[in-house]
C-alpha cells in the first residue's frame, strides 16, 4: 500500500496547500495553525477517552497518533509539523515521524504540549487556528474562522487519487471484515461474537473504527442506529443486519449488508429486489446528478418494491406523496464521506459558505448538492418494519391501502438496508465497496 501511496502524495499536498493559500488570502489571515488535538479527560476521572486526531490534521499527512501536535502552514513556506513526543513511561509514546510524507515538511519534536505552542506564531499574528476548545492550552485559544472553514471544507469534497486509494484501502478492508461477520452470523454467534469476528478481521480495536458498528440480529434491524451487542445468542437466527466500516490512515469506509436466515426465502426475496433498486442507485452517481432528486427518486423505486412485495396497494406516486415510503424509508439516501464518516460540505451552497435546503418532507437528507468529479457520497437504501412509524401510519387515511396482516409477519425481520461508497468520475461511477468485495 505505501508504494501505491507514495508517488500519489505529493500532489495531494500541494493541492490542500493551495487551498490553504486561497483560503488565507481571501480572509485575511497569515498562518493557518491546524490541531491533532489532545485527549478528552473523562467527567471527574483521570482517564481520557480515546484519542481521534482532527480530521483537518489528518487531511494534511498520515499521522493517527499524534496528540498534541500541530501543523503550520504560511504561504510561500515549507510547511511545519511540531511533533509532541513526550518523556513518558506511562504509555506508548508516538515513534518519531518517518515514511513517505516527512521530506515534505519542517519537523520540530518536542516533548510537552506547552512547547509545542511557544513554536507556534504568536497571538500578535493574524492567524487562524483551528482546533477543538478542549482541552484548553494557555497562548493558543482557537478561533475556528468560519470563513477559513467554509473554504477548507468546500474543498475536502473533492478527493485527490491520494485520497481515493486510502478509501480504497479502508473499503477493501471493511469488505473483508464484513465476510468474516457473515460466517459468524451463519454459525449462530451472538451479536457481540459477531462484533468480535469482525475486529478480528479488520485488525481493529472499537476506538479505530470510524463509527460504532451497528450489528443487529432479527427485530434489532429495525433500530436504525442499534448498538447494544447482546451477549446471549438469540434461539434462531432469522435476520442480520450489519452497519459497520473501517479506517485506513483516518479515511473512512461505510458499508451496510442485510443477509436472511436459512430458509427465509421471503425475506431474501425482499432483501434481493432493495439491492437491486440500490444497485440502480449507485449507477446515477454521476457529474451533474442532483442528490435531492436521486433521493426522491429512490423514494419512488422503492415504494415500487414495497408494491411488488404485497406490502401497500397504491401507486407508488401516491405512496411518495402522501408519506407512505418514509414511515419504510425514514432515513436518507447517504451523505458524502471522507476523512469523516458524515463528511463536511453536503449542504454547503458555495466556497464562501450557504447553505443549500433538504426537500419538503424529508428531514433527515444529509446531502443537498450536485454530485461532481471527485465527491464520494454513500448509497444507503433501506426498508424497515418500525412501531413507532407505523403505528402512526395506522391513524392516516391511507392506512386502507396497506396490508397490515403481511406487514406483521415481517416485523421479526427489523429491516434492510444496503450500502456502498460510490465515487463520482468524469464518467463511469467507481463502486469502491463493490470493488473491494469482489477482492475479499
Amino acid at each position: 500500500m505505501i508504494d501505491r501511496l507514495a508517488p500519489l502524495y505529493p500532489q495531494h499536498l500541494a493541492t490542500v496547500r493551495q487551498h490553504a493559500d486561497q483560503a488565507l488570502a481571501l480572509t485575511g489571515h497569515d498562518h493557518l495553525l491546524i490541531a491533532a488535538g489532545l485527549p478528552p479527560r473523562k467527567f471527574l476521572d483521570d482517564q481520557d477517552y480515546p484519542f481521534i486526531a482532527s480530521p483537518h490534521f489528518r487531511h494534511w499527512l498520515p499521522l493517527i497518533d499524534a496528540p498534541g501536535s500541530w501543523i503550520v502552514h504560511t504561504p510561500g513556506q515549507r510547511p511545519r509539523l511540531v511533533f509532541l513526543q513526550p518523556r513518558d513511561y506511562w504509555h506508548v509514546v508516538p515513534q518519531a515521524p518517518s515514511g513517505y510524507w516527512v521530506e515534505h515538511f519542517d519537523i520540530t519534536i518536542v516533548r510537552t504540549a506547552e512547547e509545542a505552542v511557544a513554536q507556534l506564531p504568536g497571538a500578535q499574528t493574524r492567524r487562524a487556528v483551528i482546533a477543538p476548545a478542549q482541552p484548553a492550552l494557555a497562548g493558543i485559544e482557537p478561533n475556528n474562522p468560519q470563513d477559513v472553514l467554509d473554504i477548507l471544507h468546500w474543498h475536502r469534497s473533492y478527493k485527490t487519487p491520494y485520497e481515493l486509494a486510502l478509501m480504497r484501502e479502508a473499503s477493501r478492508i471493511g469488505a473483508r471484515a464484513h465476510r468474516a461477520a457473515e460466517q459468524a452470523f451463519r454459525a449462530g454467534a451472538s451479536e457481540l461474537g459477531i462484533h468480535q469476528a469482525y475486529l478480528a478481521a479488520a485488525g481493529a480495536i472499537d476506538a479505530e473504527l470510524p463509527y460504532a458498528s451497528i450489528v443487529a440480529l432479527n427485530q434489532h434491524g429495525a433500530v436504525l442506529h442499534y448498538t447494544h451487542f447482546g451477549r446471549v445468542a438469540p434461539e434462531y437466527h432469522r435476520s442480520f443486519l450489519i452497519d459497520a466500516g473501517a479506517s485506513a490512515f483516518g479515511y473512512a469506509s461505510d458499508i451496510t449488508r442485510t443477509y436472511a436466515g436459512r430458509g427465509e426465502d421471503e425475506f431474501q426475496a425482499l432483501i434481493d429486489s432493495v439491492e437491486a433498486a440500490q444497485l440502480t442507485f449507485a449507477a446515477k452517481v454521476r457529474a451533474e446528478q442532483s442528490y435531492p432528486d436521486l433521493h426522491i427518486h429512490a423514494h419512488h423505486v422503492l415504494a415500487g418494491v414495497l408494491r411488488e412485495h404485497g406490502f401497500i396497494r397504491m401507486a407508488a406516486e401516491s405512496a411518495v406523496e402522501t408519506g407512505v415510503t418514509a414511515a419504510f424509508f425514514p432515513h436518507g439516501l447517504g451523505h458524502p464521506i471522507g476523512l469523516q464518516v458524515h463528511d463536511v460540505a453536503g449542504f454547503q451552497q458555495g466556497e464562501r459558505g450557504g447553505s443549500i435546503p433538504r426537500p419538503a418532507g424529508h428531514p433527515y437528507l444529509r446531502m443537498t448538492r450536485t454530485l461532481e468529479p471527485g465527491m464520494v457520497v454513500t448509497i444507503e437504501p433501506g426498508l424497515y418494519f418500525i412501531d413507532m412509524l407505523l403505528d402512526e401510519l395506522r391513524d392516516t387515511p391511507v392506512a386502507k391501502d396497506i396490508d397490515w396482516e403481511r406487514i406483521e409477519l415481517f416485523k421479526p425481520y427489523g429491516g434492510i438496508r444496503i450500502e456502498d461508497d460510490v465515487a463520482c468520475t468524469a464518467g463511469e461511477p467507481e463502486n469502491l465497496t463493490r470493488d473491494a468485495f469482489a477482492q475479499a
